[in-house]
């Protein structure tokens, strides 16, 4: 009997030494994408074919699905002024138009539309000037990350915008603390705690440093900042795209092949004569159906002569009175030879 126990404990240690079902590998299942997902899928695979007429339909879509359409066309290289100001909704709190057309007017627009933006990527964007940024941190007062650089034109960008950044007192000298406005104090990027600038100079670094000590610079993944009370958002790390968590649950071959460039367009010499309009493709297919026809017309008359004339033969070799009229016609034009 106490053989039989101290078995059945061996077996019992034996099992609960072995590794829980989570660890083994493919324990757990891909979920499904959601439907809304593989709509927009397919509305993305698809957004060069409507994205003139974006602005038609941009007003029945809500917020999270005009964000994620505008993700889209910046991974496609579409997006630009227009398309911007007509996707943007005065909720979204991330802007993400890194490598984008966008200009400082468009991106004023969206700063008087999106109040409430919380984190912006303006990187790579050669048409944003000083001019830009200016109007995301006169109207976005919740600003807290903000990513830029990425490019020559871009790092000269963010250095001019350094004294945008700074916090600054409006009022050096009044009558009476009290009787003053909140919002007439200060001014600049009072909310910014996160900067991305991978490729910033030591000097601007330790201007930042010493003139914005909360803003901390190119974050590092970590579960505590160097104060040591917060954790550092996923939007303040450099290796995650902004607008990750927007698109992350649709197929990436929607944007895998992205729109190819606009042609050149030649300038016209009034000098030498124009070449002839081009062809409508439909004109193209009716001309070529003509000619076909036109080119398989003996062919189709000469295949109908042959089935008549086997029709008339199985007709006579059926019926024996066309048979004997056809042999005395046959008949009567040997006699006359003769």
């Amino acid at each position: 009997m106490d053989k039989g126990k101290s078995v059945v404990a061996e077996l019992s240690a034996s099992s609960s030494s072995l590794p829980s079902p989570s660890f083994y590998p493919f324990s757990k299942k891909a979920k499904p994408r959601k439907l809304v997902s593989l709509c927009l899928g397919t509305l993305g695979q698809h957004l060069e074919d409507i994205i003139t007429d974006i602005s038609e339909f941009a007003a029945l879509f809500p917020p999270h699905i005009t964000l994620a359409i505008m993700s889209i066309a910046r991974r496609k290289s579409l997006l630009n002024d227009k398309v911007l100001t007509s996707l943007a909704e005065s909720s979204w709190q991330i802007l993400d138009i890194s490598g984008s057309d966008v200009t400082d007017a468009g991106l004023a627009t969206v700063a008087n539309v999106c109040s409430n933006l919380r984190a912006v990527d303006i990187s790579c964007c050669e048409k944003i000037t000083t001019a830009g940024v200016s109007e995301i941190v006169c109207h976005c007062p919740s600003l807290e990350i903000l990513r830029c650089g990425g490019c020559p034109r871009s790092e000269v960008t963010a250095r001019r915008c350094l004294n945008l950044l700074k916090p600054k007192l409006n009022a050096l000298e009044e009558d009476s603390w009290e009787e003053l406005d909140t919002l007439d104090i200060g001014g600049g990027a009072e909310s910014l705690r996160w900067l991305v600038w991978p490729m910033i100079d030591d000097k601007s670094k330790v201007t930042l440093a010493v003139e914005c000590p909360r803003v901390t610079v190119n974050p590092q993944p970590s579960l505590f900042n160097l104060s040591g009370y917060s954790k550092v958002p996923i939007e303040a790390l450099s290796s995650v795209p902004l607008d990750h968590s927007v698109v992350e649950d649709i197929d990436p071959k929607t944007w895998a092949v992205s729109a190819a460039p606009p042609r050149p367009v030649a300038p016209v010499n009034p000098n030498v004569p124009s070449a002839p309009p081009e062809i409508p493709m439909a004109e193209r297919f009716r001309l070529a159906y003509v000619e076909r026809e036109a080119r398989l017309a003996p062919k189709r008359a000469k295949r109908e002569r042959q089935r008549r004339r086997r029709a008339e033969r199985d007709y006579m070799m059926v019926d024996i009175d066309a048979r004997s009229v056809a042999l005395a016609a046959q008949a009567s034009r040997n006699l006359r030879k003769s």
